[in-house]
């Protein structure tokens, strides 16, 4: 029904609490046994991908099962990596009194809103790019919905903030090419009067805005290559995942339109814990009348999307097994 076999990149998304682990790993499995190879990432910094199977992950590739593996990437290690590598190339063209304040405006720039998204992004971006010479699949058990959204709406406001930086970084460099041509050229070498002394810290400068342009280039082609991948719906797909009940119904709904108007494949939608038909007390009956409800207006809204619906299984759903049989539900590959 979703047709994940021929897709490269899964994410799957919803509201907290409704089994987007659960399905993520469900779908793993599922592709697995078609013969691919998997790699599953969570990119929820509450990560469950160990609990649901039943054994340590953590933020390096982990075999989870037969051609599976698992990453859960955590946030705040990742913006000490990146903070570590932007430090780095600003020593490199700095004086070493100017370090300590250097240090000082990395760690307030650690502390900033959006660090953590901004270095997620660019994680994510790096395992679209690169995963494809490893895995035939990489499938993403993304935070609640609001994250996921900022996140998929990242690689272009990231590649125009890009842009930015390279036309200010440009303007820089015009700005000190008039003022060398306006200032008086002091300290001269006497024993060569002809010599130019700014030529050395003129040639640093041009090796420092050389390769702050490239990096920044390099960035932004990786977010406009994250976003032409995201976009593609012959490579991507978007799976929500949802309980019949009103706010997740809500949040949905949201969400879809919200990322149908960023041309985002939207691959279907799995229901999930729905009560059996058969039920044994008055409270389980109208419990299953109130799920009716709700179940008309998931066909109604969503009418234009593929739709599976899962049943709630009587116990908790964690380790190899019961994820397979998870996987058993779900109705195609």
């Amino acid at each position: 029904m979703f047709n994940l076999q021929s897709k490269n990149i899964v994410f799957v998304g919803g509201k907290g609490g409704v089994g987007k682990t659960t399905i993520s790993s469900a779908i793993a499995l599922q592709q697995a046994d078609c013969g691919r190879r998997v790699l599953l990432v969570s990119t929820d910094p509450a990560h469950s991908l160990a609990d649901a199977f039943d054994q340590k992950i953590g933020d390096t590739v982990t075999r989870v099962a037969a051609g599976v593996d698992a990453l859960e990437i955590d946030p705040d290690r990742e913006v000490e990596a990146h903070i570590a590598r932007v430090m780095r190339t600003m020593k490199r063209f700095s004086k070493p009194d100017m370090f300590p304040e250097i240090e000082r405006q990395m760690r307030l720039t650690q502390q900033s809103p959006g660090a953590q998204e901004a270095a997620l992004l660019e994680r994510i971006a790096r395992l679209i790019d690169e995963a494809p010479a490893t895995y035939d699949i990489v499938i993403f058990d993304t935070a609640p919905t609001g994250h996921t959204l900022r996140l998929l709406a990242l690689p272009e406001a990231m590649a125009a903030w890009t842009q930015g930086l390279l036309r200010q970084s440009q303007k820089a460099k015009q700005l000190e090419g008039v003022l060398d041509h306006l200032s008086p050229k002091a300290g001269k070498d006497i024993a060569n009067p002809m010599a130019d002394p700014a030529k050395h810290e003129t040639a640093n400068m041009d090796d420092r805005t050389a390769e702050i342009t490239e990096t920044l280039l390099q960035r932004q082609r990786l977010f406009h290559r994250t976003r032409h991948v995201l976009t593609d719906t012959e490579k991507t797909a978007l799976v929500f995942v949802l309980t019949p009940e009103k706010l997740p119904i809500l949040e949905t709904g949201r969400a879809v339109t919200a990322l149908k108007a960023e041309k985002l494949p939207i691959a279907g939608l799995v229901i999930n814990r729905n009560l059996p038909a058969e039920v044994d007390s008055a409270f389980f009956a109208q419990r299953r009348q109130q799920e009716g409800i709700y179940r008309a207006e998931i066909e109604q809204q969503f009418a234009d999307l593929p739709r599976v619906y899962l049943p709630l299984f009587p116990t908790d759903l964690h380790g190899l097994d019961a994820l397979q049989k998870i996987a058993a539900e779900l109705p195609d590959k």
